[in-house]
């Protein structure tokens, strides 16, 4: 009784006793150079040869870059903009610019220049930092976002009028020691949606959500990263926050190997075997090219490699049957999107499974796994309720989290996307395992219903990609007249091949329902792309709309 008496003296509830050390990126920037400044950053230049520096290197750059922003007139909260492929100097803007108190905002180079005037006028950039072999694709962009400091990266002298060259600008800084901590709340980096349905839309990261996130990213069922581990982000440092890599990798004193401009399969092949690298990370786009790559030209010593890991949208099981069977290369599926920084979640293959029948193990790898730590999950069917976690039933998927935004910028934005009790509406048709395993089944808006039921491209995709004679597909939702929308497959056939419906039906028989089997079928040269990578489905649907309309004309004339 006296205990307790002694604790009801405390107020309620009681607080703990702790530092409030803030989670900040200067803290976590500060752990990198004193521990692990000797690490390296590679990087692939333009004229294609390979830089090699260090963290220690890396941010004495960086803390140069926030001087020289400070030297333009940036503030703390004021937005920086980038306009650059994956190296080293983009590293100096990562670290530099939110460690001052400023954000960094990061543009996908990919988008038209509308777009990106757009993006940077909506979030009023004081300065844009533009690779010069990015130029000709930021000149048509330059005229329609009025008067801001442009900063061009040139490996000579020569850059643009009226903008000024990196090098020179921080050159002419002092040497500063150290970043000052920030209020954790406070914005770190900035990175706009990619825009496919209506206008791009702002996705405010803070630093303690980033430095939450690169916590998690790091554990072994995560991306189990350590300081052993040598990383390679095929993924453009533009996109969905770099995947978080440059934060997490500095975290735990991983190598990181940089690209540049060259995203082929044969330059990222070139860098898995030189640099001896541990993890690559990419969309399923460049896993496919990597493996028709390794296919067309084996013998690489990939030895060093312990996981690819994919991230975007699915990828068939037979892509990853393919990587283990050809080439002793682990593919690990993720799940995530701009809006969660972008981690959501991983599969890693859980120890019950350890002995399982192989095609067991496959068809758990296919999913796209648990959620990372603090995330939580939930999906919601088209009558409000929510589904059961059964691995049957199928719902949009809703999340929450620690990194998960909670507004888009400026605030007061696309509202309808939050829940009423705060979770965020992903659009993703998934579902849920008795153990949180995902697996998502479609994109909301990419599934085809027809009948009154559910058809999930990313499942038919994933058959029609075993065919032997298919190279890409894209699977879409088209008007008609009986069903309401019937399936259609656009084809990239392999080279020498002309796969008919007929085929197509066959080789889908008996993988799945039979209602299911697409109602025709396009060959195509190539299929369209966002600047990320992944298959536009609405510039399909807008071109093949009236197809079956068409197929049932014809068929009536005759």
């Amino acid at each position: 009784m006296a205990r307790m008496t002694e604790w009801l003296r405390y107020p309620l509830p009681m607080r703990g006793l702790m530092m409030g050390m803030p989670l900040s990126i200067p803290a976590l920037l500060r752990r990198a150079e004193s521990i692990f400044p000797h690490k390296a950053i590679i990087g692939r230049l333009p004229d294609r040869s390979v830089s090699h520096s260090t963290y220690r290197e890396c941010l004495v750059g960086a803390r140069r870059l926030a001087a020289a922003m400070r030297s333009l007139g940036v503030r703390q909260g004021d937005r920086v903009a980038t306009f650059c492929w994956n190296h080293e100097r983009h590293l100096h803007a990562y670290y530099g610019i939110p460690a001052s108190g400023a954000i960094l905002h990061t543009l996908n180079i990919r988008l038209h220049p509308d777009e990106l005037a757009y993006i940077i006028n909506h979030a009023d950039d004081s300065v844009v930092i533009v690779d010069k072999v990015l130029w000709p694709l930021f000149e048509p962009v330059r005229q329609r976002i009025g008067d801001r400091r442009i900063v061009v990266i040139s490996d000579d002298a020569d850059v643009p009028p009226g903008t000024q060259r990196y090098d020179d600008l921080l050159a002419a800084q002092d040497a500063v020691d150290g970043f000052d901590d920030v209020d954790e709340q406070s914005a770190a980096v900035m990175c706009y949606t990619s825009g496919t349905t209506g206008r791009s839309k702002g996705v405010l990261y803070s630093h303690r959500s980033l430095v939450l996130h690169s916590l998690a990213a790091a554990l072994p069922d995560m991306m189990n990263l350590a300081e052993s581990s040598r990383v390679l982000g095929v993924v453009p440092m533009f996109h969905a926050n770099a995947w978080g890599l440059p934060f997490a990798c500095a975290l735990v004193g991983a190598a990181q190997v940089l690209p540049g401009p060259y995203l082929d399969a044969a330059s990222i092949v070139a860098l898995l075997e030189t640099e001896r690298v541990t993890h690559a990370l990419g969309v399923p786009t460049i896993a496919h090219a990597l493996l028709q790559h390794l296919d067309a030209h084996p013998g690489h010593d990939l030895s060093a490699l312990r996981i690819l890991l994919v991230g975007g949208a699915a990828i068939p099981e037979a892509t990853i049957r393919a990587f283990d069977g050809r080439h002793g290369i682990r593919v690990v599926h993720a799940w995530g999107m701009t809006e969660t920084a972008p981690l959501g979640s991983i599969n890693r293959l859980p120890s019950e499974l350890a002995d399982a029948p192989g095609d067991a193990q496959f068809a758990w790898r296919a999913k796209q796994g648990r959620p990372a730590p603090f995330v939580e999950v939930r999906a919601r069917a088209d009558d409000g309720s929510l589904v059961p976690c059964d691995d049957v039933a199928m719902g949009e998927l809703e999340v929450r989290g620690p990194w998960v935004a909670a507004a888009y910028y400026p605030g007061d934005e696309a509202k309808d996307r939050w829940t009423d009790d705060g979770w965020f509406r992903t659009g993703d048709i998934v579902t849920i395992g008795a153990t949180g395993c995902l697996t998502i089944c479609d994109r909301a808006k990419d599934l085809v219903k027809s009948g009154g039921e559910w058809i999930s491209s990313v499942t038919l995709e994933g058959a029609l990609i075993e065919h032997p004679g298919i190279a890409e597909v894209v699977v879409i939702a088209v008007p008609h007249e009986r069903w309401g929308e019937r399936p259609l497959a656009v084809v990239v056939p392999v080279p020498g091949c002309q796969p008919t419906l007929h085929d197509v039906r066959a080789h889908l028989d008996r993988r799945v329902a039979r209602w299911w089997l697409p109602d025709g079928v396009v060959l195509v040269d190539s299929l369209p792309r966002t600047g990320v990578g992944k298959y536009q489905k609405n510039v399909l649907r807008e071109r093949y709309k009236g197809y079956f309309e068409s197929i049932a004309q014809e068929r009536a004339k005759t």
